[in-house]
Formats: structure tokens, sequence, C-alpha cells
């Protein structure tokens, strides 16, 4: 009768049995203990699995990721739904508008810069520079993908469509942004967009300056 013994596994801790001849080869080669083929490459991947903070899905994720964010998401669609269900009450703009208003702040002193006004369009623009004639919008996901439906996702593309006629229509330049990717807030993910943002607005100065 083979003899077995109860381990461990050395990623997911579940205990299982292994033949005691080859557990004691094993431990004099300092190999570790792993209960499936998927845990072994897992472990040698530096991987692991994870729990979606949103749907509860189980996927598999890098452990260099794992420890960049608070929560894990299967997608960019539970990571939008997430933080606009948790992001704080009556505030409509995000960390990234926030945070980039205080830097276009510090890089163009002189500028005028309108942030989140109806006043030019009767609508809402993200940034609006008057003298320069420019607008820019920070479209995330929403703008994208049909995370609340199909009827919601409409309403929104609409809006946005409005907003582009209204702005041609008083000679203004609107420069959409993608910010999709951009699911949770970190400074050097930031500076990516504001380095977009301040290419917009130089290249505009230095067009009016020709």
């Amino acid at each position: 009768m083979i003899k077995k013994v109860e381990v461990v596994c050395d990623y997911c801790q579940k205990r299982f049995t292994r033949c005691v001849s080859k557990y004691n080869q094993d431990v004099k080669k300092g190999w570790r203990q792993f209960c499936s083929n998927e845990c072994h490459w897992l472990a040698q991947n530096k991987r692991k699995q994870v729990v979606c903070a949103w749907c509860n899905t189980t996927f598999i994720k890098e452990e260099a990721q794992i420890r960049q964010t608070k929560n894990n998401f299967c997608s960019r669609s539970c990571s939008a739904s997430y933080s606009n269900r948790n992001k704080t009450k009556g505030n409509r703009r995000s960390k990234l508008e926030i945070w980039l208003e205080s830097q276009l702040s510090i890089i163009y002193p002189h500028l005028e810069i309108h942030y989140n006004r109806k006043n030019a369009i009767n609508a809402e623009l993200d940034i609006y520079i008057p003298s320069i004639g420019l607008a820019i919008e920070l479209n995330g996901i929403f703008h994208y993908e049909a995370i609340y439906g199909e009827e919601k996702l409409s309403q929104i593309q609409n809006n946005d469509e409005r907003k582009f006629q209204a702005c041609l229509e008083n000679g203004i330049e609107l420069c959409i942004i993608d910010t999709s990717w951009f699911t949770y807030f970190k400074v050097d993910k930031a500076r990516k967009y504001l380095q977009i943002v301040t290419q917009v607005i130089d290249n505009k100065l230095a067009y009016l300056e020709i």
C-alpha cells in the first residue's frame, strides 16, 4: 500500500495528499508543494487569484498590479461602476479633473480657464479657454460603453454630439480626450493626461501667434 502524507499547497494554502516517497524527494531538493499545475504556474509567474470588488468574479492578476490598488476589478466597466457608486455624493467632477485644474493654474497663470461652466454653449464644458476659443472634454468610460444600459449610453452620446455642434456654431475648437482607461487616480497616470492637455493648449497658442 502506497503511503501518503497531507501537505499544504504553497500557493493557495489548500490541503492535499501526496505520496510520501515523492514528498520526501521534493523536500530534499527544496521544492515547493503545489496541489495542481495551475497553482504551480501561478506561483512561477507571480500571479494570484483575486475577486472583483464589483461583480465578485474570480480572475487572475499580477502581484505587482495587486499591490498598486486597494480593490481589484475584472474589467474597466466594473471599475467605473464601483467608482461611480462610491464617489462623494454631489461631486460630479472626477479626481483627474480636479487635479488637472490645480496643475493648469500653475502652468498657465495668465490664462483665464473655465472649468465645468455652462455659459459658453449652455452646456457644461470640462475645460474652456475663452481667449483662444478652445474647449477640452475628458470623456470617461461612460461615454463609450453601456455601463448603465444602451439607453443611458445613447443619451450621453447624443449630449456629446450636441456639445460638438454647439461649439462648432460658436467658433469654439473642441478637443475630446478619451480617459476611459483612467479607472483610478494615480499621479503618474494623471501626468500623461496633463501632457496631452498642455500639448493641445500649447499648439493652439502657437497657432494663434503665427
